[in-house]
């Protein structure tokens, strides 16, 4: 009976015997959770080379750059900065070289080898919140002056620290090809990353509105101070930048307060490419004309690129998935074939 079964089956047309129906196949996403690792391991190895540069070496980075950090800080905040400020200057060769080192190291770690990814960026997180506060003050969020979005805040570390955790590598499991983003495998998750990139942009919106970075001539000057240690090329550029805003700080201000509450609201519509792009391309705008590109090629006292890159690390580990049409997440049942006429089944 089963050799009669096995002659009667009518064949599929256009299929060969001994062939499989063909599935179609998932396109290879344009940007994923490695490449991200790659990228952000690419600026931690660039801050750590940086990070050796001459006047790293000298008290004026415990001057110029830590101690402006703790200035207006409450008590609690500021009282180790300072005490972090005074052990760092005491032996700055070994304290800088150690901390040009550990950034070296994340970087190679995120570079190199996928099994070195997670060592890496778990001392990456501890990196990022140590100089995050005694560095930075936590961006200056904590300070009686608050900072500006156009000047990187809330801080470029500590993005580093949210990009690494949203692409964080977990073990593969059986749902590892069918994750809606490069985030989606993350400690944070998809939903998880959204509701950060929701509260970065929320709070660039409130910082946009105080009263420092609203004030009439408050963008204006801002860029100009960044324009006098910029080259000259990215100099001419900003000054532009300065002639077209002067005197026009509040309406620009309260524009880009509103497109950064777009912004933050519409990665959970329909609209998340569209919210996703305009908060890369508003990013980009901020270094170039807020950040002089990060400026550590030229800038003494910097050492990594600045916010801008990060969040564009952090956008495009948001970026959907396209599913090829008709494919869904889990495997189709496969339709009973009903036997020839005429040929029962055992």
């Amino acid at each position: 009976m089963d050799n009669v079964e096995a002659h009667s089956q009518p064949r599929a047309p256009g299929r060969m015997r001994g062939s499989f129906p063909r599935v179609p196949r998932a396109s290879r996403p344009l940007v994923t959770a490695r490449g991200i690792q790659i990228a952000l391991g690419v600026i931690w190895l660039l801050d750590g080379l940086f990070q050796f540069k001459s006047f790293m070496y000298t008290h004026g980075i415990v001057s110029e750059v830590f101690a402006p950090a703790a200035k207006g800080q409450p008590s609690f905040v500021g009282g180790p900065m300072d005490t972090f400020d005074d052990f760092y200057g005491r032996d700055l060769t070994l304290w800088n070289t150690l901390a040009g080192e550990i950034q070296v190291a994340i970087g190679l770690g995120l570079i190199v080898s996928r099994k070195t990814v997670r060592p890496a960026l778990l001392v990456s997180f501890a990196w990022a919140f140590v100089v995050w506060w005694f560095g930075e003050g936590f961006g200056g969020l904590t300070s009686n002056t608050l900072p500006a979005p156009l000047m990187g805040a809330p801080g470029a570390v500590i993005l580093y620290a949210i990009v690494g955790a949203l692409v964080w590598p977990r073990r593969l499991g059986a749902h590892s090809r069918n994750r809606r983003s490069p985030a989606d495998g993350g400690l944070l998750g998809e939903r998880g990353g959204l509701a950060v990139w929701s509260a970065l942009w929320a709070l660039s919106a409130g910082l946009w509105l105080a009263n420092v970075n609203r004030a009439k001539d408050a963008t204006s000057e801002m860029i100009k101070s960044m324009a006098e240690a910029s080259p000259h090329w990215l100099a001419s550029v900003q000054n532009w930048a300065v002639h077209h805003t002067q005197g026009h700080g509040t309406t620009i201000a309260v524009a880009l307060a509103i497109v950064s509450l777009a912004v933050a609201v519409g990665v959970w519509t329909p609209l998340r490419w569209p919210a996703l792009w305009i908060g890369i391309v508003l990013s980009l705008a901020y270094w170039l004309f807020g950040q002089s590109l990060g400026g550590p090629f030229w800038a003494e006292g910097a050492t990594d690129v600045n916010a801008a890159p990060l969040f564009v690390l952090l956008a495009a580990s948001l970026f959907p998935v396209a599913q090829p049409a008709g494919q869904s997440t889990s495997a189709p049942a496969r339709e009973p074939v009903a036997p020839a006429p005429g040929v029962t089944t055992a």
